[in-house]
């Protein structure tokens, strides 16, 4: 038989309708053969060491308890494992406002566009995780520290401050009226931004030191706006970490708020203070114009301050309802500077922290500053804080007269050298330029005022 033909032969039995119900009856057999061998392994019972059978049915009477255990166990090791890092770092030495800034440098604020910078604690960025701070050093920030913990995982001996507490970082000084004021403007905002909130207690830093005390007319305002005692956190000792049921952290100051959002604060500031010192804010409780010379003593101060005081009293005399008031702040209280900024409408002083007093004027309300020789050229960009704080709070800054005259520096006068020369140096006059300055600046109020562009406070504040 020739292999062609067998091939033939295959391939035809393999085809025919008898061999496929051959297999198809066969493979039911095993399918129902498979079943059946299923089933009986299934019912048939699972035979095990009597001692092994104990042991599991022992562990599953336990297991809640093992349960407790494992989650103790756990918590335990999320306490050790919280990780204090030092709130000034040195790595950022070189840039220690930009961008995350060198406090708290692995944080990142949250910011919308136009308000303030912050960190919240806890909240979503956070993963709800709280804020902890240790240490208590007041000159070095690199010796305190800061971290993040889980609610139910405190670090070891932690304690917990209930409520609302306010963390600042202020790169100047709480001293500083304007510096001070700086750092509180922030918080304020937040506050009207969150249902006016106030915070149970604060904690200061300068550089990452810890402050407790602030300039006395900046602690005023803080008790003014929100109406009860500034309470400075103070730390134990170095070792025992404090955790905060609720922080928010702000270490940019004004950053990133548009001149809106300042004007609001620094309305509900005003308005506040007003109150706080009981004074009205009705339009008929005060001069149609008010003049202010708020004097210095010391470095910055008029070399002749009577003849400074003629040129503008000439002035004010020639504009009807013009009313001058010549005044030392630091011989003034709180509330006796709130009433003479609410009765000022031109604010004439020289460069210095007594400007700050600008914000509680009313709004589009005037300011004419004044510096010693050589400070244009030397004293930097801080040298303009009152003309963007006139902006800011909504006050109109009319411009600054410089002294050309002055004390004489051994270096060339762009030399930085020249700066302790001329930062403390005396104001002279110009007799002619402050009676033609002064009688613009008048006359340009007196028009706003028959436009009615002046914007006089309400005795109902925001807050």
């Amino acid at each position: 038989m020739t292999k062609r033909r067998v091939s033939w032969r295959l391939v035809t039995c393999l085809s025919s309708p008898k061999f496929s119900l051959n297999v198809l009856y066969l493979l039911v057999t095993l399918f129902l053969l498979l079943q059946i061998w299923s089933f009986h392994i299934t019912i048939q019972p699972i035979l095990l060491p009597p001692s092994l059978l104990t042991y599991l049915n022992h562990h599953h009477q336990q297991q809640p308890e093992v349960f407790h255990n494992e989650t103790a166990y756990l918590v335990e090791k999320l306490r050790e494992s919280v990780t204090f890092l030092p709130l000034k770092d040195l790595r950022y030495s070189n840039k220690p406002l930009e961008g995350h800034t060198w406090f708290m440098s692995s944080l990142y604020d949250n910011q919308t566009k136009g308000e303030v910078q912050y960190q919240e604690f806890p909240s979503e960025s956070s993963k709800g995780r709280l804020l902890c701070l240790k240490g208590f050093d007041d000159h070095d920030g690199s010796w305190n520290y800061y971290a993040l913990a889980w609610p139910q995982a405190l670090p070891v001996n932690a304690t917990l401050k209930k409520g609302l507490t306010f963390v600042s970082y202020n790169h100047y000084d709480y001293g500083n009226m304007w510096h001070g004021l700086s750092s509180m403007v922030p918080f304020v905002a937040w506050s009207l931004r969150n249902q006016c909130e106030k915070p149970q207690r604060w904690v200061l830093y300068h550089w990452g030191e810890l402050r407790f005390n602030m300039g006395n007319w900046l602690n005023e305002i803080i008790r003014a706006t929100y109406g009860q005692e500034l309470d400075i956190l103070r730390f134990v000792d170095e070792k025992t970490p404090v955790c905060f049921e609720k922080a928010v952290v702000m270490r940019h100051n004004e950053g990133g708020m548009s001149r809106e959002r300042r004007i609001e604060v620094f309305d509900l500031i005003r308005c506040k203070a007003r109150n706080y010192c009981n004074i009205s804010s009705s339009k008929t409780s005060k001069p149609r114009i008010g003049m202010t010379l708020l004097m210095r003593t010391g470095p910055r101060s008029f070399k002749n301050v009577s003849a400074v005081t003629d040129v503008f009293e000439r002035e004010c005399k020639r504009v009807e309802g013009c009313e001058l008031k010549v005044a030392y702040s630091n011989n003034l209280t709180f509330c006796e500077q709130v009433e003479l900024m609410r009765n000022t409408d031109v604010l004439v002083s020289p460069h210095g922290a007594q400007l700050t007093n600008l914000v509680l004027m009313d709004r589009n309300s005037s300011v004419m500053e004044f510096y010693p020789k050589g400070w244009l050229k030397l004293a930097g960009v801080g040298q303009f804080v009152y003309q963007w704080g006139a902006n800011w709070s909504g006050m109109r800054h009319e411009g600054s007269w410089r002294d050309p005259v002055g004390e004489t520096c051994q270096f060339p006068d762009n030399d930085r050298r020249c700066m302790s020369v001329y930062k403390n140096a005396k104001i002279g006059y110009n007799e002619t330029y402050f009676g033609d300055w002064a009688r613009n600046v008048l006359g340009k109020f007196r028009v706003r005022t028959t436009e009615d562009v002046v914007v006089r406070n309400r005795d109902g504040c925001r807050c």
